[in-house]
């Protein structure tokens, strides 16, 4: 490859359970963009929003960084449900599809996709789980792709590591205006970092970075997220659980399993 050009595609959920947190996504993803377009490095970027009633909508395909806008609150409007594997596997499809069309010398070093969600896949009509398990597996042994997966909801983190996703490269973050911007602030970081070195190299979140989102879901006093006889069961409703389940995400082997 002659260039050295990371393409960076981003899966972003706009469902309507993200109104919450609908000016903190704006405000970090344009916190993101910003960072990304102060990089030396070229890179171009693919921005997908995705629900039930548009599973997958293109708003900048493949642009130069430097010529892509800031979201607003009239290009990102929170609605509808969640058909998070069909966003996934249309994106994969479409990007896989625009590079082969493509001389090797003008592909991307590196391809990486983002994938932001306050939740889990709820609606999905086209993609099964195991067709982009499948996708993903083959993307990341074949080509070096790299999937970064941002949630919310640690069920949809144990979900992407189902599909194949590295744990390293997943975070799960506060769903609240600092826990949104911190995620956005440490996918920056680690993004910057990947296209500074080889392609050879792979995207992974710290520990410092899942430490700072645990400490804030530490902070919490009540949930509705509950556990009875293991790490993730919801049979019963006691304040504490939530802390508990980030601990088993931060340190998933220092912990007690169910019997």
């Amino acid at each position: 490859m002659s260039t050295d050009t990371t393409q960076i595609t981003i899966i972003l959920d706009r469902t309507g359970s993200m109104q919450a947190i609908r000016d903190d996504t704006i405000g970090g993803f344009n916190a993101f963009l910003a960072e990304q377009k102060a990089h030396p490095a070229p890179a171009t970027l693919t921005l997908v929003r995705f629900d039930s009633q548009d599973p997958y909508e293109v708003i900048h395909d493949t642009k130069p960084l430097a010529e892509v806008p800031e979201l607003t609150r009239e290009t990102f409007v929170p609605r509808a449900m969640t058909p998070l594997l069909d966003a996934l596997g249309r994106g994969i499809n479409e990007l896989e599809a625009r590079l082969a069309r493509l001389p090797t010398t003008e592909r991307p070093a590196r391809t990486v996709f983002v994938i932001v969600t306050d939740g889990h896949e709820n609606a999905s009509r086209e993609f099964s789980r195991d067709q982009i398990r499948q996708m993903i597996r083959t993307r990341q042994d074949a080509d070096g792709w790299q999937f970064v997966f941002l949630s919310a909801d640690l069920d949809a983190i144990d979900e992407a590591v189902s599909l194949g996703m590295h744990r390293r490269s997943t975070l799960a973050f506060d769903k609240t205006p600092d826990g949104t911007r911190d995620a956005w602030r440490a996918s920056s970081e680690v993004l910057s970092a990947y296209r500074t070195v080889s392609s050879a190299a792979k995207v992974g979140f710290s520990d410092e970075h899942r430490e700072q989102q645990g400490r804030r879901v530490n902070g919490w006093t009540g949930s509705t997220l509950t556990t009875d006889s293991g790490i993730g069961s919801r049979n019963t409703t006691v304040g504490s659980n939530i802390r508990f389940r980030w601990a088993a995400y931060l340190e998933p082997d220092a912990l007690p399993r169910a019997a």
